[in-house]
């Protein structure tokens, strides 16, 4: 059993939007599984669980200050892989690659993306 069903960010831009996350999220075994037309898309592995929207209620969409989307990698390579592929396409680093001291095994990667929403990636197995 999942804890949530799914996680949506705002953008104000969702061409750029899909673009960056087709690429991003590709490297943790994300796929663009549904565009909503023009008001956004969705990502996901066997289901969907990542959604990014225009606002519906047609206010711009904003960032949650404190607020983290944190996805879980198959490795610590794919962690890496997500991290570089953030920064390529247009992301700003807020935490390189690397163990994480508050749980054992923790190794993540901390970006923003286009709209300055806070993406993390997480590997908690061994290296």
């Amino acid at each position: 059993m999942s804890v949530f069903t799914h996680v949506t960010v705002g953008t104000k831009d969702l061409q750029k939007a899909r673009a960056f996350y087709d690429v991003v999220l590709k490297e943790i075994g994300l796929n663009r599984v549904a565009d909503l037309d023009e008001a956004g898309s969705i990502w996901g592995i066997d289901k969907p669980s990542f959604f990014v929207l225009k606002p519906a209620n047609g206010n711009p969409a904003t960032v949650g200050n404190g607020v983290t989307v944190s996805f879980e990698a198959p490795n610590r390579a794919a962690v890496h892989a997500f991290h570089i592929a953030a920064l390529a396409n247009g992301g700003v680093c807020e935490g390189l690659p690397g163990s994480r001291g508050w749980a054992e095994n923790a190794y993540a990667a901390y970006a923003r993306d286009l709209d300055g929403n806070k993406l993390a990636v997480y590997c908690f197995k061994a290296e």
